[in-house]
């Protein structure tokens, strides 16, 4: 009898520990991340599901403000505290920066296991790596230099989606003098930068936005078609409602979609938002490239920072691997309004409006135009970044002329550089 009990009782305390071992197969991750709106919320709901349907505990620290800053600054604080959290929203040169301070974790063993290398645009592959081993996985490709549009908003004035800028502007006095407000926008720095960034790519080219934006050259910088940008912004600003400073993207967006306005240009993480509404792309709304014939690189990834805890470092590794899985991509990707970061995933179940941005993905990359957005922090350091949305939020705020925005601007890059 005794040993009955004895057998009983070691059944019972294993049954226990498999049991907890299998509660936390998946580990556990605190995941910082700014996704607060309608769509990037179900987007990375998504992601905490799909987490935890695995086994694992998901602590989730969402920071409010759409283009990161916030966040930054509350990472900041949590590092500097010795407090990191497991996984954290970051891309472009950013994940370099901490990478140098040594504050990432190499997650390169689930990469070489997976073979990223050969799923991911070799472009993006390397900005998720630091010194040759990767320290990030991308979840996603956005295109920033979209177009949204309002289809029966156009319709009274009887005008199209336009492809060059002096179309847009005609339209815009055509939608003025109807009293419909052409342009939805929200004055915030990281916004007046998006449309700085679409407006230099569609007057200069990839050639011109490359050496400007990217490669920071100074002759490019005080060129006659920077000045011509920063003309077309003060355009653009007239075009724009007397509410708009401090409007969130989202609200933006929201106007477009309630036929409050007929245009905004944003990213595709807009699309998420009219989706999430059960708006129908090509009925309630329309997309279109802003002029350029090219493509502006967005991509959001989670960046693993040096934690300690084996629960915590199994997180981080289920994490990464869930990411980069096929059938999470896409249905991250379905609700977040952008397309795979993987090259092979089907997109059956994609709208047109992401076969167009995988048709033009393509073509850029074979024809060259393919460009990282500045002011989504895939192109340059935060430092000149925040060099650029100062002038052009200045300049955008002011009666500066353009000329003297051009002038500012490259003092100011000199400075930072």
């Amino acid at each position: 009898m005794r040993r009955f009990k004895k057998g009983m009782a070691l059944a019972f305390g294993l049954g226990l520990l498999m049991a907890s071992s299998a509660a936390q197969a998946g580990g556990t991750v605190e995941v910082l991340h700014w996704w607060t709106s309608g769509g990037e919320a179900k987007a990375v709901g998504e992601l905490k599901k799909s987490f935890e349907d695995q086994g694992g505990t998901w602590i989730d620290s969402p920071i409010a403000g759409g283009g990161g800053d916030a966040a930054m600054t509350a990472l900041r604080a949590r590092v500097v505290a010795g407090n990191p959290p497991t996984a954290v929203q970051l891309k472009g040169p950013g994940i370099q920066e901490w990478a140098v301070e040594g504050a990432v974790a190499d997650i390169d063993d689930v990469a070489m296991a997976e073979d990223w290398d050969s799923v991911l645009p070799p472009v993006l592959a390397e900005i998720m790596k630091y010194e040759g081993k990767y320290v990030a996985a991308p979840v996603n490709i956005h295109r920033v230099d979209w177009l949204w549009a309002n289809p029966e908003v156009l319709a009274k004035v009887g005008a199209d989606v336009p492809s060059t800028w002096d179309e847009f502007n005609a339209t815009a006095e055509k939608l003025k003098a109807a009293g419909i407000t052409p342009l939805a926008h929200g004055g915030q720095p990281w916004q007046d930068a998006t449309v700085f960034e679409v407006v230099a790519l569609g007057l200069g080219g990839a050639d011109f936005y490359r050496k400007a934006l990217v490669d920071l050259d100074m002759e490019a910088l005080k060129s006659d078609t920077m000045v011509k940008v920063f003309d077309q912004m003060r355009t653009l600003r007239g075009y724009v409602d007397p509410g708009f400073s401090g409007r969130d993207w989202n609200l933006a967006t929201a106007m477009v979609m309630n036929g409050e306005a007929a245009f905004q240009i944003m990213g595709d993480w807009a699309k998420g938002e009219f989706l999430a509404a059960g708006k129908v792309p090509g009925e309630d709304f329309l997309c279109a490239p802003a002029p350029g014939n090219a493509f502006i690189l967005n991509s959001d990834s989670f960046v693993m920072f040096e934690v300690s805890g084996a629960e915590r470092i199994e997180g981080q590794k289920v994490l990464a691997s869930l990411i980069m899985s096929p059938g999470f991509q896409e249905t991250f990707n379905l609700a977040k309004g952008s397309i795979p970061a993987r090259v092979d995933v089907a997109l059956d179940a994609f709208d047109d409006c992401a076969k167009k941005s995988h048709e033009d993905l393509t073509a850029a990359m074979t024809g060259d135009s393919l460009v990282p957005s500045m002011a989504h922090e895939m192109a340059v350091p935060r430092s000149v970044r925040g060099e650029f949305l100062d002038v052009v939020t200045e300049h955008f705020n002011s009666d500066m002329t353009s000329q003297e925005a051009v002038e500012r601007l490259v003092a100011a890059i000199q400075r930072a550089m």
